[in-house]
């Protein structure tokens, strides 16, 4: 069995996806996600100049040596580029195999841990009583676990705030637009949120919320030690994972749980942070951490530390890494949670797919691979539109993480 070709599909039904099909000579093809938002062009000028004419001849079967030889092989390796492209590759590889075995991937992986996959949703409002209505809405859809975002009094297009209820994407200007931030107003009213919920609704749904890494270790520690009484989930990304020692301050004055990893490519990204257990919850990706091959290197060695998982779901993942990571959490022995932003209806009709959302969890079904398609010719009506990410400013004009 021989890869024959593979190229890269670029649509934009809502955002922009980046996705590429293997073919094979007997017949059999595998799709697999290579999106990086802001920076989807990257991920394609590599796959094609630089992975694709590699491919051609290769057995598919041989998931792990062409991982290797992807890896290893490239001397500058690492970072965000590179891996996704060896993720788009290995998705598609592992979607090869299950249609070749007639089984879905998930059973490749060592079968079933669960049934269902607890997910979280993303609840937001420009201010909390917004955000309170916005978390009740969630609970009635059946959601167990809910994330919080609110906008904050005198800060500019906060965090998390969509434009929408259940569609959120922020990747908006052909130029990154310029939002706010000011860490003591934050301070004062995230709190006050968390409060209000708590009185609202009780203790009986998991609450989440993301500083998404706009906090220096200190001011963490305090977030996380006001949050307290509140019992979250989990607070993520509290502070830039560049130092993994940060972690250990923010560690030493709170318990609130901690979970970061959104943004890791590789194990190395995390080893300091789950062998000093300064986390509760590794949140690396199918398609940001180099695909499932690499993410299951990752989970195992979390399992030694009594970490869980807790990927990254939000809509710059298509349905592909989302239908990955479904099967990806029905083995792992180790799971937590996984985030579930909901796709827009028009990208669901791209990329038909066999998971489904039922009572606060989600289902993957038993198509033989990993169960997510493409409809090209749907995909070629939203031909590609330039988008970036945001960046955020302080009050005085200094730059800060967004």
């Amino acid at each position: 069995m021989k890869i024959t070709a593979a190229r890269v599909i670029v649509t934009c039904p809502g955002r922009n996806f980046v996705t590429l099909k293997i073919e094979t000579d007997q017949g059999v093809y595998g799709i697999g996600d290579g999106t990086l938002n802001g920076r989807e062009l990257s991920v394609v000028a590599y796959l094609e100049e630089h992975v694709i004419p590699c491919l051609i001849g290769m057995d598919p079967r041989r998931i792990e040596d062409i991982w290797q030889y992807l890896y290893r092989g490239a001397y500058w390796r690492r970072g965000p580029v590179t891996m996704r492209a060896i993720a788009a590759v290995d998705m598609a590889l592992w979607d090869i195999k299950g249609k070749m075995a007639g089984m879905p991937v998930y059973q490749l992986l060592g079968g079933r841990s669960r049934d269902g996959i607890m997910v979280y949703g993303h609840a937001n409002g420009a201010d909390i009583a917004e955000t309170v209505e916005a978390v009740g809405h969630y609970i009635d859809m059946g959601y167990k676990a809910i994330r919080a975002q609110t906008g904050v009094p005198g800060i500019k297009d906060a965090y998390g705030v969509g434009r929408g209820k259940l569609y959120y994407e922020p990747a908006d200007a052909a130029l990154p637009s310029v939002t706010g931030w000011d860490t003591r107003k934050a301070l004062n009213y995230v709190p006050k949120m968390f409060e209000e919920l708590r009185k609202t609704y009780g203790f009986d749904h998991h609450l989440l919320h993301d500083g998404h890494h706009r906090y220096t270790p200190q001011e963490a520690a305090n977030l996380g030690k006001m949050l307290e009484p509140y019992q979250l989930f989990w607070l993520e990304d509290c502070t830039p994972a560049e130092n993994q020692e940060a972690f250990r301050l923010v560690r030493q004055h709170t318990v609130t749980p901690l979970a970061v990893g959104e943004i890791f490519n590789t194990i190395w990204d995390a080893k300091d942070l789950i062998q000093n257990q300064l986390i509760d919850y590794i949140r690396a990706t199918v398609v940001g951490a180099g695909g499932l091959t690499h993410l299951r290197r990752i989970a195992d060695l979390a399992s030694l530390y009594q970490i869980r998982t807790g990927c990254h779901g939000a809509t710059d993942l298509s349905p592909v890494t989302m239908g990955c990571a479904l099967h990806f959490d029905t083995w792992v022995p180790n799971f937590g949670i996984q985030e579930y932003m909901r796709h827009t209806p028009e990208t669901d009709e791209v990329f038909p797919h066999d998971y489904h959302f039922e009572k606060g969890e989600l289902f993957i079904g038993d198509t033989p691979g990993h169960g997510v398609d493409i409809d090209e010719k749907l995909a070629a009506k939203y031909p590609y539109k330039p988008a970036y990410l945001p960046v955020a400013r302080l009050e005085d004009g200094t730059m800060w993480n967004w």
